[in-house]
């Protein structure tokens, strides 16, 4: 399978043990990738495909995905107030709430996807992953086979989406807008 990957925008936000839980349970990986390593340093998470490829040199650089992890408190739901008027409160009840860690892979292509040997299976790895998430969006440009590719998935969903390719607006204006730095006559 060879492909490439033009553009990614990712926003995926995942809780840190749904993300090591996927990748425990063996997904279905791509046939290029053997399996992945998974590093966390600090607040960054790393998860490196390991190629099935024995002539894949080991000081080649393999594809990567990149996370950084927060933590956030997550609520729970307050439970309903029974009886009397909502204004009266005896006590002040706590809502119940744990401090849980997220990966979020947000960027663009080089932020979240990181080196080009085996770029385009780690990504279909990411797009499986993006089908997992409640929160945040993947869209990305693609090619395989010789045809170009959009995919949009919002929040565990795929959605529609299209490639169009349209003239650029900013090639006419800039070479009429700016400063011609070549021929100043102010610089010497």
């Amino acid at each position: 399978m060879t492909g490439r990957v033009f553009r990614l925008h990712s926003t995926l936000e995942l809780p840190l043990e749904d993300v090591e839980t996927y990748f425990d349970t063996n997904p279905n990986l791509p046939p290029e990738i053997e399996d992945v390593d998974i590093t966390r340093r600090n607040n960054t998470l790393i998860i490196k495909a390991v190629s099935t490829d024995d002539n894949l040199s080991k000081y080649t650089p393999t594809a990567q995905l990149k996370a950084s992890v927060t933590e956030t408190r997550v609520y729970e739901e307050e439970p309903p107030r029974a009886g009397g008027p909502q204004w009266v409160q005896d006590e002040e009840e706590e809502i119940p709430s744990e401090l849980v860690e997220f990966a979020c892979f947000k960027g663009d292509r080089e932020t979240v996807l990181q080196n080009s040997a085996l770029q385009y299976p780690m990504f279909l790895v990411l797009r499986d992953l993006a089908m997992e998430t409640e929160k945040g969006n993947l869209t990305a440009i693609t090619e395989e086979g010789g045809s170009l590719t959009a995919t949009r998935i919002v929040e565990g969903e795929e959605r529609p989406a299209t490639v169009e390719v349209v003239e650029s607006p900013r090639q006419n204006k800039q070479e009429n807008s700016g400063v011609n730095w070549r021929d100043n006559k102010f610089i010497s």
